[in-house]
């Protein structure tokens, strides 16, 4: 064999050689076309598996309608109704002829040392059908009674030592403590006209009860 014999290939070889670049073809051929079918699978997947996504959202759409509606204003009716009980005070038969704000003040014997009573409104009540004139001062807030007693002629206000706005006194019958007891008190008020007007309705009280 010469050597241009063998530098040139021979009919096998390069058949073989062209049966293998067919195949190569052939390879990719079917590569390109089968891209789109795997697009096309891929469609159908998203397709097919789209589905559920669309229940969650109903589901999820579906959700609020377990939840509780807003609830009615709800009324209940008391199980035992109570009556509406009058307070008396034992002033509803009679009308306020004076009142003003003043302090008391009671003396103890005892400790020898005045003590405050309370702070409020002191009022002269006159009787509708007697027509008699009693003292009754309530403490402020509580209204507890802390002065209860006629207004005696016997009774003497007395200027308070170092004060021109206080008087003090004696009575019998203080009942504001729910039994008569004799007490010494004495009553300030903001100024001295207060007290003067205060003394004058006394004496006229005291006048008043005589009759």
């Amino acid at each position: 064999m010469s050597a241009s014999e063998s530098t040139t290939p021979s009919f096998a070889s390069l058949a073989a050689e062209a049966e293998k670049k067919n195949q190569e073809t052939s390879a990719l051929s079917t590569s390109a076309n089968a891209e789109p079918v795997a697009a096309e699978k891929k469609e159908e997947t998203k397709s097919i598996f789209g589905a559920p996504a669309e229940k969650k959202e109903e589901k999820k759409e579906g959700e609020g309608e377990d939840e509780a509606p807003e609830s009615p204003e709800v009324h209940f009716e008391p199980v035992i109704k109570l009556d509406a009980v009058e307070v008396k005070t034992n002033e509803e038969q009679e009308e306020v002829v004076f009142k003003m704000r003043a302090k008391l003040f009671r003396f103890d014997k005892e400790n020898n040392e005045w003590k405050e009573r309370g702070t409020g409104d002191v009022r002269f009540l006159k009787h509708k059908e007697n027509n008699k004139v009693r003292l009754v001062m309530r403490r402020d807030k509580t209204l507890k009674v802390c002065a209860n007693h006629y207004i005696t002629e016997e009774i003497k206000l007395t200027p308070n030592i170092g004060s021109d706005r206080s008087w003090v006194y004696t009575v019998t019958a203080d009942v504001s403590e729910g039994e008569a007891t004799a007490e010494t008190l004495a009553i300030r008020f903001a100024n001295a006209d207060n007290a003067n007007l205060f003394k004058d309705e006394f004496t006229k009280a005291q006048d008043a009860n005589k009759k």
